[in-house]
């Protein structure tokens, strides 16, 4: 009889983060986005305009206009679709939403995230970083420091 031992790989170092960071989405060329990071959401999710999927080389594609800011200009984004699925919003109701893969760098880390595409004009946080996207890295969040791995934008 032979017992299989199951190799423990040892967990990253311990990282703690503030309720608000700036993060970054460099495969799709958004950088210094002020997020939220909320463990009560379970999907991170993007503001986003004019979403629309599209067919590029037999795969569908998603293009959506992103505005990080106010005063930030908007831009374009191509990108592939990950999923569309009933993700709630902020009151609890389900919502068809685009969802894309990509990678999140925050501090010095960068990994890979599901994030939804919706409108959050009306929201204070252009990007909310949620708990799936957090899973596995462990990280804590502190809820009353902000900008622990990252640095504070001149306009807050």
């Amino acid at each position: 009889m032979t017992q299989k031992t199951k190799l423990k790989l040892p967990k990253p170092e311990l990282s703690v983060i503030g309720w608000m960071e700036m993060v970054g989405l460099p495969e799709i060329g958004l950088n210094s986005i002020k997020a939220k990071i909320d463990t009560g959401a379970r999907t991170s999710a993007l503001h986003a305009l004019n979403i629309e999927p599209f067919d590029q080389d037999g795969e569908t594609w998603v293009r959506f206009q992103a505005q990080l800011s106010d005063d930030a200009p908007t831009q374009w984004v191509e990108t592939p679709l990950h999923d569309q699925r009933l993700i709630k919003n902020t009151s609890g109701i389900p919502e068809e939403r685009y969802v894309i893969r990509t990678h999140i760098a925050l501090g010095s880390q960068s990994w890979p995230i599901a994030v939804s595409l919706t409108d959050r004009r009306n929201m204070r946080f252009p990007m909310i970083v949620g708990r799936s996207a957090l899973k596995k890295r462990n990280i804590a969040v502190h809820t009353r420091r902000a900008y622990l791995t990252t640095a504070k934008p001149n306009n807050t």
